[in-house]
């Protein structure tokens, strides 16, 4: 099998089911940007951090690979398989998750600016990814339903990483760098 099909080359391409829609369609942006999520999660992935949050961080890889195969999915044509339907206790392990990594750290005095770390900053990057994934879904939500569940797993997303940027940069002993006003 090749990897280039010629079927996309008109400014087209199929959903699950065989449904032909544009490139620019909201469910291909939402998984699209699902996508770009998941290859930042990667590259953050190449990055020294512990195990215990490589092994999660490859938890949600996982769990944004079904997340993508439900949006592609043309469910007036086709269900979903049962490895597009994320799992129901998937939001409540990333709350704990976000609850471990909260009680490692300072409480916030001050907004906290990406950077600090090379970690610290990537994890921002997938942060905002992170929220723009959310606008899409809300997007496609408009048109076509979406199991909530996946609304709150990505809203739960953005804080999750934004408690790991701090957990990494603290971790690896660099400073948060705080938002100063201009007063």
């Amino acid at each position: 099998m090749k990897l280039y099909t010629k079927t996309g080359d008109k400014g087209e391409t199929g959903l699950i089911g065989g449904t032909r829609v544009p490139k620019n369609d909201v469910r291909i942006e939402a998984y699209g940007t699902i996508d770009e999520l998941n290859s930042f999660i990667g590259l953050l992935t190449t990055y020294q951090i512990p195990e215990i949050d490589l092994v999660f961080l490859r938890t949600i890889q996982n769990n944004l690979f079904s997340i993508g195969s439900y949006l592609a999915t043309d469910t007036t044509k086709v269900s979903l398989h049962q490895v597009s339907i994320l799992k129901s206790e998937s939001i409540s392990f990333i709350e704990n998750e976000i609850d471990r990594l909260d009680a490692a750290l300072p409480v916030l005095s001050s907004f906290i600016l990406p950077g600090g770390s090379q970690t610290g900053a990537f994890s921002h990057i997938c942060r905002t990814i992170s929220r723009r994934a959310e606008r899409r879904l809300l997007d496609v939500n408009e048109f076509y339903m979406i199991d909530n569940q996946i609304s709150t797993y990505i809203n739960r997303l953005s804080d999750y990483f934004f408690a790991l940027s701090r957990y990494l940069t603290l971790a690896e002993g660099a400073e948060e760098i705080c938002w100063k006003t201009h007063d």
